[in-house]
């Protein structure tokens, strides 16, 4: 495995694959990785002939007062969990590489970005839509794996891939969890042996919800009230953000559930903010 920083020689690397017929799968991270990313390493490693995983923390998804400065960062670590799901390239530039000081072009997808993290995270996505953007133009990939505990992200990027019309497949790779049910995030470091307990409880209430539709019920916000006061229980250590129930690929409020259905929360913890989600789908009622 090559450790690329330069993004003029990564372009050229990629290129002269690209010439030569082969497909290149990209999985974009900010680093500190585990093995959820592991898991979509290996995606993207089964679905093409080169993989390229960047390792970036991009400053323009952060916004004042996060954790930009804070956020965990170990090089060493990624590329040997990286070489060791087949990784070819790991692209790891600067922020000086990858957004020259003048730099004022933003991509962004804001009908889908007002909503969930949107909401309390107003510059985020906007953030990620440019350094992806940039990422594909860099590596031209056929391909390019993203998790789906991130659900809006993925969203988000499905919507700006088909909109400026990237040759590009956006696949969704399952979320992995530890034995509690807690999801693998690299943000996880940040708890508190007492937060961590009470962080499992946040798979946990979604659970609920998907067990609620299963039994029948259909009105979100009677859904919606039960987990909110299991998590007023089970995680007092934490402030939610949101805890909803959107269409999965639009984003928006449901007031009824008639089909597929996304459950998505983010709390907050001392360090932490924590998100997870869990989709559901019922048959819809013939008409």
């Amino acid at each position: 495995m090559d450790i690329i920083s330069d993004p003029g020689e990564l372009r050229k690397r990629c290129r002269e694959w690209l010439c030569c017929g082969v497909v290149t799968g990209l999985v974009p991270t900010m680093g500190y990785l585990h093995a959820g990313h592991g898991s979509l390493l290996r995606l993207a490693r089964e679905r093409a002939d080169r993989v390229v995983a960047s390792v970036f923390v991009n400053p323009t998804q952060f916004g004042p007062g996060e954790d930009l400065d804070a956020y965990p960062r170990d090089l060493e670590r990624d590329a040997a969990l990286a070489a060791t799901a087949g990784v070819d390239v790991l692209f790891a530039p600067t922020p000086q590489s990858m957004y020259a000081p003048e730099a004022a072009t933003w991509v962004e997808v804001p009908a889908l970005a007002e909503y969930l993290c949107g909401a309390s995270r107003p510059t985020h996505f906007r953030g990620v839509c440019t350094v992806v953007t940039k990422l594909f133009l860099l590596v031209q990939p056929a391909v390019a794996v993203f998790g789906e505990k991130d659900w809006q992200q993925l969203a988000i990027l499905r919507r700006m891939t088909a909109d400026l019309g990237f040759p590009v497949e956006i696949v969704g790779g399952p979320i992995v969890r530890e034995a509690d049910g807690l999801a693998l995030s690299s943000r996880n470091v940040y708890l508190t042996p007492e937060e961590r307990g009470q962080a499992a409880h946040i798979n946990k209430g979604l659970e609920l919800a998907e067990a609620m539709v299963a039994a029948g019920e259909r009105d979100p916000a009677v859904v919606l009230a039960r987990v909110r006061g299991y998590f007023a229980s089970y995680i007092p250590a934490g402030i939610v953000d949101y805890l909803a129930c959107v269409h999965p690929a639009r984003l928006y409020s449901l007031e009824r559930i008639e089909g597929p259905a996304l459950f998505a929360a983010a709390v907050k913890f001392s360090r932490a903010r924590l998100i997870d989600n869990r989709l559901v789908d019922v048959v819809a009622p013939p008409r």
